[in-house]
């Protein structure tokens, strides 16, 4: 009678029967910071690396409770950021920031962050850049700062985003938070981030993208967000303004308009 194989020699016996790569495999791709580096070639160059503001308008969808109902449509919806000129960690909110949910003239919300103080529609609350809205909010736009000091950068395996072939890249900063991003093979558009947030593991995406003729900034037209693998909302800019100024009040709450 023979006796049965361990699994973990039955594991070995089958890893015996895979093929040997060659030492140099992968060799010819780019690395993690030729890659981030393209992104910001494509994107948009130093404008895009190093924005002063960014004005966006459109309208979102929102899914509250992960569920097709109650399905809500904001037909206003806007943001303002002003961007700080160095960052050290990813998911803080940084510079200023204002965003403005309307649903038919109603407000459904509005939040921001004036470099020092966060506020609601009310005025301001407790937690400053660390409040919980911006942990599950910000994450994207460290990608700017990932070729500078104290920033680590990884590949991880090649996949896809909606179709697309992309790099996947883990971008460490400083204060140990990690990001990653998928970057379309082709155009090198950032086709989505991913990180970790108190409302669970998040993802967005980014598609529809147009770039500006006197500036040359893409812009992706549809970001939908998803956490634990569930959307829960989608937002689709129909117009954006680059390096346009804005003022200071504009990121105090309450506000006039």
């Amino acid at each position: 009678m023979r006796t049965p194989q361990a699994p973990a020699a039955m594991a070995a016996a089958c890893l015996g029967l895979l093929p040997a790569l060659p030492a140099a495999a992968g060799d010819e791709t780019p690395s993690a910071a030729e890659i981030i580096a393209a992104v910001y070639e494509a994107n948009g160059g130093d404008t895009w690396r190093r924005p002063q503001t960014l004005y966006l308008e459109g309208y979102g969808i929102f899914w509250p409770d992960g569920t097709e109902a109650p399905r809500v449509v904001a037909d206003r919806y806007r943001m303002w950021r002003e961007y700080a000129p160095e960052s050290a960690d990813a998911h803080l909110a940084n510079g200023k920031v204002r965003i403005d949910s309307y649903a038919g003239g109603e407000t459904m919300f509005q939040i921001a962050f004036d470099g020092e103080t966060a506020y609601d529609a009310d005025g301001p609350i407790p937690g400053g850049a660390a409040s919980p809205q911006w942990k599950n909010s910000f994450g994207f736009g460290i990608i700017r700062y990932a070729l500078d000091e104290g920033f680590t950068l990884e590949r991880l395996p090649d996949d896809t985003v909606d179709g697309h072939p992309a790099w996947f890249v883990r971008v460490s900063d400083p204060a140990g938070s990690e990001t990653i991003f998928g970057i379309d093979k082709d155009d090198h558009a950032v086709r989505m981030v991913g990180f970790d947030t108190p409302k669970g593991w998040h993802r967005r995406y980014y598609s529809d993208f147009v770039t500006g003729a006197d500036t040359g900034w893409r812009q992706p037209r549809l970001v939908r967000l998803y956490y634990d693998g569930v959307k829960q909302n989608e937002i689709h800019w129909q117009l954006f303004r680059v390096n346009e100024p804005v003022a200071d009040e504009v990121f105090v709450l309450p506000a006039d308009d």
